[in-house]
C-alpha cells in the first residue's frame, strides 16, 4: 500500500504544482466562504488537546479529525483502512474531508459494509481519492482535474465556492501539521467503484 501511495504521490505532486502556480490569478481561484458560525466552530473542534501538542501546534491529518466529533466516520474509515499510518507521515497531503452527514447520505448498508475487513481494499481506494498530494489551500485551487493519490483525478471548480466533482466545500483550510484539511458534504466514489454491489 505505501509502494501504491508513494508512487501515486509523486504523480499527484507535479499536477499540483502546476495547478498552484496559477493560484495567485484572482479570476480563476475563489476562497471558499463559509459562514463565520460555521468556521468558528470548526475552529474551536480541530483545536481539541488531541489535536495539538504541547507548544499549540496543529496535530496531523488525523489528530485534527479526531479532534472534531464532525469527522467521527471518518476516522473510523480511515482506522479500518490502515490509513492511520500514511495519513500521520510527513506529506504534506491536502484531504477532502467527508462530514458525519456525507457518510450518512450513502445508501442504507453501504457504510457498513465499506468498514468490514473483506472490503478493505475498496474503501482504501475511496478514501485516497479524496487525498492529494502537497497542501492546496482553498485560495490556491484553479478549475480544472487534480490526480489523487488514489490514482485517478477529481474535478475541482470554483464558480459557486469551491466544489469537488459534486461535492461542495463546507469548511475550508483547517490547518494540521502535515497538510490541510478541506470539510466537504458527500463522499467522493472513484468513477470505478460501484458501492452498491457491496449490499447487494
Amino acid at each position: 500500500m505505501n509502494i501504491r501511495l508513494a508512487g501515486a504521490a509523486a504523480v499527484t505532486a507535479a499536477l499540483v504544482l502546476t495547478g498552484c502556480s496559477s493560484g495567485d490569478d484572482d479570476s480563476t481561484a475563489t476562497e471558499a466562504e463559509p459562514t463565520a458560525e460555521a468556521t468558528e466552530e470548526m475552529t474551536d473542534e480541530s483545536t481539541d488537546e488531541s489535536s495539538e501538542d504541547a507548544m499549540g501546534e496543529p496535530g496531523t491529518i488525523v489528530d485534527v479529525a479526531a479532534g472534531n466529533d464532525d469527522f467521527s466516520t471518518l476516522v473510523a474509515a480511515v482506522e479500518a483502512g490502515g490509513l492511520v499510518e500514511t495519513l500521520s507521515g510527513d506529506g504534506p497531503f491536502t484531504v477532502f474531508a467527508p462530514t458525519n452527514e456525507a457518510f450518512d447520505a450513502l445508501p442504507d448498508g453501504v457504510l457498513d459494509a465499506l468498514l468490514l475487513e473483506e472490503n478493505q481494499d475498496t474503501l482504501v481506494s475511496i478514501l485516497t481519492y479524496h487525498v492529494v498530494s502537497g497542501a492546496v489551500t482553498s485560495d490556491q485551487v484553479t478549475d480544472g482535474d487534480v490526480a489523487t493519490v488514489e490514482g485517478q483525478n477529481i474535478t475541482l471548480s470554483t464558480e459557486n465556492g469551491v466544489m469537488v466533482n459534486d461535492a461542495t466545500v463546507v469548511i475550508a483550510d483547517v490547518e494540521a501539521s502535515n497538510g490541510v484539511i478541506h470539510a466537504i458534504d458527500a463522499v467522493l466514489i472513484p468513477p470505478d467503484v460501484d458501492p452498491g454491489t457491496l449490499v447487494e
